[in-house]
């Protein structure tokens, strides 16, 4: 085993003091060379290190951060749900990939500076950046694990600290970073870092391909169909669709390109149908269950997605359910049990009612059902979301009163976490399923009747969804984003 060195000198690129910036452009022209600068610093001395003689020195670059000094409340808009500050103070965030976060740092920069007419501060925070996170985006340049190297790596370069990464901004109340300041954005750059590493394990594809309109789904069916959608918009110059992305990065912008063979399929897949701006819908197979469910909605979070649905398959519990039919949640009972530590089951998931009728107007649009007619084909109600797939082989006197209670007409494994989730990470959500099963009413989810729901549902579900999405897509933001999502202290970002 290697000795651990001690008392090594530091080197840092070299720092410069905060700049102010009344400009959302400029600003965030500043977070991008000050992060570039640090990062390359650190790529260079990692690779000198792997080649050389075991280093003498720890290297050690800093992430950005932005700041606000606010001395007066703001008289701002009172329908906005963000943009601005609480109550006079000081406020910071750090900062990781603002080329990836462009769009959005000025968006959120640009509220501030109009809603408080003060500058913020761009500079360097004392956070260090891990050396793993800022080799990332580097194909050919990976950290290898310990022992590997003729050093020991934590000794000479800063390493992912889980002590520090954390949802304590979003789960808590009072947070105050470090320095006293509050909290400027809902997650701190290492948090980001995290989950952009997870993001790529998770799904195969890179976080710069994320659309900001997301489409969850528990079917390889719906995979299929979103492929086939995709080649049909890209084949339409009007569509606004400019690429289709799948697992491995693997790209095509005409409908006639081959779609190359995927290599290992990652555990939860994404396709990503592209626009301008960040603007098209992606889609995530999270595959069956809570656990899933919850592990992408928690990285994909840090992307600040502007909404996020559910359209995936459930047991209908109404025996005037027909296979097929949807159901629209407006409610759910949770007892998924993988979020009760961040967001307890006494907390209310509200429907928000931008979703809701996005969704019911695309079932409308699709099925070409109108007004109470649409009573013949879905369903509102409460979803209940199970961890255990096989709850019908237990004694159902329990879970069946319970459900009747609830007056729940559907159940699943992914939707109430997906939806409790997007309330605790401020996104906003919403869920429409189509029933595949009646397993209390003998119709189970057999081979052949699968086989005759498939081909006939898959299609028309996945297109809801799509029409719904773009319907929210056309919205302002700042409609979308309910006040509904916000507690009684949050950040100035969304």
């Amino acid at each position: 085993m290697k000795a651990p060195l001690q008392n090594l000198p530091v080197e840092s690129p070299p720092a410069e003091p905060p700049q102010s910036f009344r400009d959302a452009e400029a600003a965030v022209a500043h977070l991008n060379a000050l992060y570039h600068a640090a990062t390359a610093f650190l790529r260079e001395k990692f690779i000198d290190s792997l080649t050389g003689p075991a280093p003498q020195t720890r290297f050690r670059a800093f992430y950005p951060e932005i700041r606000i000094i606010t001395a007066s409340f703001a008289h701002v808009d009172s329908r906005l749900a963000f943009g601005h500050v609480a109550e006079p103070g000081t406020y910071s965030t750090t900062v990781t990939r603002p080329d990836l976060f462009e769009t959005y740092l000025r968006q959120q920069i640009g509220l501030l500076l109009e809603n408080h007419d003060v500058p913020v501060e761009i500079g360097l925070s004392d956070t260090p950046i891990p050396v793993h996170f800022a080799v990332a985006a580097e194909d050919n340049i990976t950290v290898p694990q310990e022992g590997v190297l003729n050093f020991t790596l934590r000794d000479v370069f800063d390493v992912p600290d889980l002590t520090t990464t954390d949802d304590d901004i979003v789960n808590g109340y009072g947070f105050k970073n470090p320095d006293g300041s509050g909290a400027l954005a809902p997650f701190k750059a290492q948090r980001v870092d995290y989950s952009l590493a997870r993001l790529v394990h998770y799904t195969a594809t890179a976080a710069e391909h994320f659309q900001n309109h997301i489409l969850f789904t528990n079917y390889q069916f719906y995979v299929e169909e979103f492929a086939a959608f995709a080649r049909e918009m890209l084949a339409d110059p009007n569509s606004g669709y400019t690429e289709f992305v799948m697992p491995g990065n693997a790209v095509i912008s005409a409908p006639d390109d081959p779609l190359p063979e995927p290599g290992k399929i990652p555990q939860m897949p994404a396709y990503h149908l592209k626009r301008d701006k960040q603007a098209g819908i992606t889609l995530v197979n999270i595959g069956v269950g809570p656990s899933n469910a919850k592990t992408a909605t928690d990285h994909i979070a840090v992307l600040r997605p502007h909404a996020w649905l559910m359209v995936g398959h459930c047991a209908g519990l109404r025996n005037s359910q027909r296979l097929g039919d949807f159901v629209l949640a407006h409610a759910y009972l949770r007892e998924d049990r993988v979020l009760d530590a961040d967001l307890p089951v006494w907390v209310p998931i509200p429907a928000l009612a931008e979703i809701q009728i996005a969704l019911e107007e695309a079932v409308g649009a699709v099925t070409e059902f109108e007004g109470y007619d649409l009573k013949r084909i879905m369903r509102t109600g409460t979803v209940a979301t199970l961890d255990n797939r096989n709850w019908e082989l237990r004694d159902q006197s329990g879970p069946v009163q319970r459900l009747s209670q609830s007056r729940a007409i559907a159940l699943d494994m992914e939707s109430a976490t997906i939806a409790a989730n997007g309330f605790r990470f401020r996104v906003p959500y919403g869920t429409l399923l189509c029933v595949s099963d009646k397993p209390l009413h003998g119709e189970l989810k057999l081979p052949g009747m699968a086989t005759e729901f498939y081909k006939t549902q898959v299609k028309r579900h996945l297109l809801i969804g799509i029409r719904a999405l773009e319907t929210l897509r056309d919205m302002p933001l700042e409609r979308i984003h309910s006040r509904k999502l916000r507690s009684f202290e949050e950040t100035a970002f969304l």
